[in-house]
């Protein structure tokens, strides 16, 4: 792969555009993240606990931003090395860092409600009404089911940024190339996906709808994401600053989990402590005098400090398999690091996700998404069952549509509708949720 490429500032469809060199493009990516309704939704979806009222504890658009910071630190560091090694042009570790931090604000901008037990509660709903054989499910072609019955929030996201938001349909907030290269960690279609067997990392989900492969083609053309052509479908390669994306997602989810598993009294001070500790390399005897809090914040500032030194060194360590496309795996699973947060995953894994208060909020969040779906798909039957004519739905039809703020505009098929229905339920925030389902509950 090629640099000159992988940093292409022009813009996803738009020919006209010229970058300024006081205003690059990947500041007003940035900033057209920033400014958009799914971003700004993201300060009441879930990080970890859900509908938590504790103000201190970590929701979706703080960890964005957390991310996004972790994100350019990593890159100005690679590209700063790049820069010494000649590899790049003088100046450009500001366009890496730029980069990686603009796809770091928008890594989860397709994350439905109630976090990961969100995503698997809508793809259940989606997986029972296919085996139903419903009319409006029963017509999408099997091949198009994975999208929905699978539903991925990093292809939902690349569909907000790419098609959904701004300009409809034109090219969506018309990013730059580089940074959507640097965004989609899986460049591959459900429907290939499940068709390949491979432990490359880029195959482990998708990331992009078959609707969207026209936006997402014209990215990998232009930033030259090497391409594979399997017997059985086509893939890509990574981008090389994705890497740096999941690496700057890594580091603060696990040790900011961390911090709010000791804030929200999931885990005591001295469990948390011993585990980040070591990452942070500090003793107790340093921490004595302090309160409890400010010992956790000091751990964690200096573990992510580490953190990215450990990932930066383990892109350079891997640098030439990353270039060819071969390399498979995240940078802090192979770094000096990998201990550690190994340490931090198991405990996570173990009490964290399985807490008594977070398993039962994820139980309300599943049945509330699906109330809403149960609720809304009624709108989508009724457009299939009258020919796709609005105005020939019932009166309470188009009364919810307004009410609930449905957007039906482009539903012409049951591939069309049922990506609407999607679009509107995991777009929404956790509280919004929970109110669109008492409405139609009657509650």
């Amino acid at each position: 792969m090629d640099w000159a490429k992988l940093l292409d500032g022009r813009r996803l469809q738009d020919t006209r555009y010229e970058e300024r060199p006081n205003r690059p493009s990947y500041l007003q990516d940035a900033d057209r993240i920033t400014f958009s309704a799914p971003f700004r939704r993201l300060a009441n979806k879930t990080q970890v606990h859900p509908l938590y009222e504790n103000d201190h504890i970590h929701h979706r658009l703080i960890h964005s931003l957390e991310t996004s910071s972790v994100g350019r630190s990593l890159g100005i560091e690679i590209g700063d090395w790049l820069e010494e090694n000649k590899k790049v042009e003088a100046g450009d570790r500001h366009r890496i860092a730029g980069i990686v931090g603009a796809a770091c604000l928008a890594h989860d901008i397709g994350n439905p409600p109630f976090g990961h037990s969100g995503e698997a509660a809508i793809g259940q709903w989606f997986e029972d009404r296919f085996s139903e054989g419903r009319a409006l499910f029963a017509e999408l072609e099997p091949s198009l089911q994975a999208e929905f019955n699978e539903f991925e929030g990093n292809a939902q996201g690349f569909r907000i940024i790419t098609r959904l938001e701004m300009r409809r349909n034109k090219g969506g907030m018309r990013l730059s190339r580089g940074v959507l290269g640097a965004f989609t960690k899986y460049p591959v279609t459900a429907s290939v996906k499940n068709r390949l067997e491979s432990n490359y990392c880029g195959l482990k989900k998708f990331g992009i709808f078959e609707s969207d492969m026209p936006q997402f083609e014209e990215v990998a053309s232009a930033v030259g994401l090497p391409q594979v052509i399997h017997e059985k479908g086509t893939s890509w390669r990574r981008h090389p600053l994705v890497f740096l994306v999941e690496a700057a997602d890594d580091i603060c989810y696990n040790i900011l989990d961390m911090e709010d598993a000791h804030t929200s009294g999931d885990f005591s001070f001295d469990a948390v402590f011993k585990l980040l500790a070591p990452l942070a390399e500090l003793d107790m005897d340093y921490v004595k005098d302090m309160l409890p809090e400010e010992a956790i914040a000091l751990a964690r500032a200096l573990g992510i400090g580490n953190a990215i030194i450990a990932c930066v060194e383990a892109f350079k360590e891997n640098y030439a398999a990353i270039m060819d496309g071969t390399f498979s795996g995240a940078l802090i699973d192979v770094s000096s690091k990998a201990g550690e947060f190994q340490e931090i995953k198991i405990l996570s894994k173990e009490r964290l996700f399985t807490s008594p208060r977070k398993t039962e909020l994820e139980v309300q969040g599943r049945n509330v998404v699906h109330k809403v779906l149960d609720g809304v798909s009624e709108i989508y039957e009724q457009l299939q069952a009258n020919g796709w004519q609005v105005t020939n739905l019932s009166s309470y039809h188009r009364q919810l549509i307004k009410a609930a703020g449905v957007d039906i505009r482009d539903v012409d098929s049951p591939y069309t509708a049922l990506h609407s229905l999607a679009d509107f339920t995991s777009g929404m925030t956790d509280r919004y949720a929970v109110k669109v389902a008492r409405m139609l509950s009657g509650g």
